[in-house]
Parts: structure tokens; C-alpha cells; sequence
């Protein structure tokens, strides 16, 4: 059975895109899940994986090629050989008459070229141990920065054959920290071999998964070996995740030994867990740190009356998500709010470079984004020039970049205030720290009922919290005031936001 490869549909903004990496070639066996190609838009990488185990039987658009939504840009053979058709013949006899020469060959693993800021790196994480066997493009080791993780991939079906980077220690950009040997998965042909590497695929943790399930195992906090695969070679599946979430919790039975007889730890043990910090917690930390020494810090409350926005979601929502293709939440009016009270505080715009004050006459608001591996600062750039639906897509695409471990270093420099919102998390009131050399930040909060006096009666209405922090050296208390009522006048009042009053 054949099964068309096509791009994924684009958003509404997007007009077409353009394909920048087949991670397979014509001929290649592929496995459920796994990568195919990438493709590139102007704003995010789209990663297109095969819907079945099978074989790649052709591609009809190569890498640089510009393509439109839905278009086909290839085709795979399900479960099967491909097609001997004269064109994947000859990808397919010129990758036989290469494999003599290309297998048992010993190929450097090297760290990657590190971003001009960026001294160092650390080895976060390896996923293979030597002579494991990997495919080609599977994920060998987690190298962490100070701001982001990059994944270095095998070059080629193979195996790691000797580790020269531990974890925890670190390493410059280009050092060698591993070899690679290619070809020696290929060269088990024996039934007993290939038993062995089917044990070795079914006992690894993360090592054999797809990208796609890796996400959902972290997302749903799920240890790899607790779940039974049934794809090929016993890899897991999206499938045996779902499953294994909706089962049913065991109960313990009467010949089941009770949890008091287990001989795990004994009653009233003390332990502890001693870990590193990683290089990402320690640059939170020490930013911090540096916010609390080197700024004088005040923070600021209000409260806004969310019942407007309430209602005016309610009443649009559907047709709004109808036109636009994503669903009209909170922050982007928090952010068109924010906006147009920078416009009229020019000074929390602002920031202190030495002994001058730098007004920017721009708008790039950092969104606060909790991923597993701590809070981060992505910019949403030029908020004036985006409506409801420009800031709704920009954050959603900063936070999914986020929770898959994809932002950019670009996507974190910059910035000239920061919106963080605590709320999500149930907090009602907090004091944010400023994030440097920005001169304010904001805190949003849980929106919770209260009894509130409305024109000499008590009303129950949807409030929240608002707590700006801000650089006394630059900003003073009557502009701090100004624009947090600014920003609450806003919220309460969304037809401001139109008129421009």
C-alpha cells in the first residue's frame, strides 16, 4: 500500500515553505514516527514523520524545493520494498556500491558550532552506550548551554564505539567527544545477532524512540520501561503510551506482598538525592542573583476586573477561532495592553547602559514559558504591528518551541519588558523579579471571584491581581502607578485597545 507524504497544513499566515532536510533517502526502510524531512517556513521547522514502518519509495520534491500546504512531497511503500522504478534504483545501487567502502569506518562525534556568545557547553545527557546499535539521525547525546539543548544525531546506522565526553563535563564547540562506528548494525546478519540487537532496542529507555513519543513520555511524566511496545523490533508507539495511560492503576491483591513488606527502605530511613544544577538553572540563578544586587527593585499592585474580557471572549470565541485558526485567549490582551502603556511610559521602555538611559522605540515583550528544564524569556518581537491573532499564534509557537526543547538563541536575546502570568499555576499574588537590563516586569494572577462594591452594592466579580515590579533608578513612582493603571483601564475597558483612548 502506498501512502502520500505531505506537508503539514501551514498557518493562515504562511504562504508556502520551503523543504530543507530529508533525513532519508529513496530506498531507505523507515520506521513508524520516525523523521522524514523538515520544512522550513518563515517562522517555525516542521518536522514530517512516516505514518507506517515500510520502505521511502520515492521523493517527488527535493531540498530547496518551495511547497504549499498539503502539497505531496513523497511516498512510502507500507511494510514493503519499494517500487523498482529506474529512479529509486539508482539512489539504491549507488548506496550498495558505497556501503563497502563507508562501513566499519570511524567518524568523529563533535560537539556543534556554538553560538557566538556561548563559550562552553556541558554533556547533559547520553542516550547510547557503546557498541549499542543506532539507526542513522537517532538521538546519541543532550548537550546543554546556558540558554538552549542541542541534540547531536548518528551520521549513520552504526554504533558508538568509544564515549570521550562524560556527563557533566564540558566541552568547547567542535571538540570530539565520542566515535562513531558505521555500518557494524548492518553486519549482524545472523539470527542469533539480530535477537541480540532486538533485545538490546526493547531494553533501551529513550534511545529507540521517535521524537514525537519522547515528547509525550515527558509531557506525561511516564518511565519509557514501564510501557510495553508493540512496534517493530518491541519499540514504543504513541498508541502504547495512550494505552498505558488509560489502563487501570494495579490493585494489590490478598497474596500480593503489602507495602509494609517491601524491602525498599526501611521505616523511618532518611535519604537524600545530591544532583548538579544544570547549566541552564545556574545561569537562572545567577541572573537573579544579579537582578536583586544591581537594581533598585520595588514592586507596584492593582487589580482589574476581568468580567469585560470574559464576556467579549465568550461572545467571539467561536468565530474569532473560525477566521484565524487559533482560539483568543488571555494574553494577548495582556500584551496589546502592555503595548499601549509602553507607548505612553516611554521610561519602562527604557533601560540603563552605564551611565545613559537607552529608550528603544520598538516593542519586544519577553513571555515567561515554564519548560522542564526551567523558566525561560522568549521575545514575541514588534507587538504594535500584531493583532489578537498575530500575538496568540507567536505565543503558542514560543511555548511549544519551549516544552520541545527548540528555541533558538535568537528567539531568548533581546527584549525590552517581560509579561509573566503565574495565574496559570494558581498563584493569586506574587512580587516578579526583574529580568536585566529590562526596567520592569509584569505579574499576572489567578483570576478569582470576590465580592466587589459596584455603585454602592456588592457585586461577585472574576478579579486578579496585578503586581509590577520596577528599577527605581530609572523609573519613578508616578510613572510605575500610571502604567499599571494604564494596563488595568485597558483590561477593563478592551474597547480602549481599539480606539486608541
Amino acid at each position: 500500500m502506498t501512502i502520500e507524504i505531505k506537508v503539514p497544513v501551514l498557518p493562515e499566515s504562511v504562504a508556502d515553505a520551503t523543504i530543507a532536510t530529508w533525513h532519508v533517502k529513496a530506498g531507505d526502510t523507515v520506521t513508524r514516527d520516525q523523521n522524514l524531512v523538515d520544512i522550513e517556513t518563515d517562522k517555525v521547522v516542521l518536522e514530517v514523520v512516516a505514518p507506517e514502518d515500510g520502505v521511502l519509495s520515492e521523493i517527488i520534491h527535493g531540498e530547496g524545493d518551495t511547497v504549499l500546504g498539503e502539497q505531496v512531497i513523497g511516498k512510502v511503500e507500507e511494510g514493503g520494498a519499494a517500487k523498482a522504478t529506474p529512479e529509486t534504483q539508482a539512489p539504491a545501487a549507488a548506496s550498495e556500491s558505497a556501503a563497502p567502502a563507508a562501513s566499519g569506518a570511524v567518524t568523529a562525534i563533535k560537539v556543534p558550532v556554538l553560538p557566538e556568545s556561548v563559550a562552553d557547553a556541558t554533556i547533559a545527557t547520553w542516550h547510547v552506550q557503546p557498541g549499542q546499535a543506532v539507526k542513522r539521525d537517532q538521538n546519541l547525546v543532550d548537550i546543554e548551554t546556558d540558554k538552549v539543548v542541542l541534540e547531536v544525531v548518528a551520521p549513520a546506522d552504526g554504533s558508538i564505539s568509544e564515549i570521550l565526553a562524560q556527563e557533566g563535563e564540558t566541552v568547547l564547540a567542535e571538540a570530539i567527544i565520542a566515535n562513531f562506528v558505521a555500518g557494524t548494525a548492518a553486519a549482524t546478519s545472523a539470527p542469533a545477532a539480530a535477537n541480540v540487537v532486538a533485545e538490546q532496542e526493547d531494553e533501551s529507555d529513550s534511545d529507540a524512540l521517535s521524537p514525537s513519543v519522547r515528547r509525550l513520555l515527558a509531557e506525561k511524566g511516564v518511565d519509557a520501561s514501564k510501557v510495553k511496545g508493540t512496534g517493530k523490533g518491541g519499540r514504543i508507539t504513541k498508541e502504547d503510551v495512550e494505552k498505558h495511560l488509560k489502563a487501570p492503576a494495579p490493585v494489590a491483591s490478598a497474596s500480593s506482598p503489602t507495602p509494609s513488606a517491601a524491602p525498599s527502605v526501611a521505616a523511618g530511613e532518611r535519604t537524600e538525592k545530591r544532583v548538579p544544577m544544570t547549566r541552564l538553572r545556574k545561569t537562572i540563578a545567577n541572573r537573579l542573583m544579579e537582578a536583586k544586587n544591581t537594581t533598585a527593585m520595588l514592586t507596584t499592585f492593582n487589580e482589574v476586573n476581568m468580567k469585560p474580557i470574559m464576556d467579549l471572549r465568550k461572545q467571539y470565541q467561536e468565530s474569532f477561532e473560525k477566521r484565524h485558526g487559533i482560539r483568543l485567549g488571555f494574553m494577548s490582551f495582556y500584551v496589546k495592553a502592555v503595548t499601549e502603556a509602553l507607548k505612553r511610559f516611554p521610561e519602562v521602555n527604557a533601560s540603563i547602559d552605564g551611565d545613559d538611559i537607552c529608550y528603544h522605540n520598538y516593542f519586544d515583550i519577553s513571555i515567561a514559558v515554564s519548560t522542564p528544564r526551567g523558566l525561560v524569556t522568549p521575545i514575541l518581537r514588534d507587538t504594535d504591528t500584531l493583532g489578537m491573532a498575530g500575538v496568540e499564534k507567536g505565543i503558542k509557537e514560543l511555548a511549544l518551541k519551549g516544552r520541545d526543547g527548540k528555541l533558538a538563541l535568537s528567539d531568548l536575546q533581546g527584549g525590552n519588558f517581560t509579561i509573566t502570568n503565574g495565574g496559570v499555576f494558581g498563584s493569586l499574588m506574587s512580587t516578579p523579579i526583574i529580568n536585566p537590563p529590562q526596567s520592569a516586569i509584569l505579574g499576572m494572577h489567578k483570576i478569582q471571584d470576590r465580592p466587589m462594591a459596584v455603585n454602592g452594592k456588592v457585586e461577585i466579580l472574576p478579579m486578579m491581581y496585578l503586581a509590577l515590579s520596577y528599577d527605581h533608578r530609572i523609573v519613578d513612582g508616578k510613572e510605575s502607578v500610571g502604567f499599571l493603571v494604564t494596563v488595568k483601564e485597558m483590561l477593563e475597558d478592551p474597547t480602549r485597545l481599539l480606539l486608541d483612548v
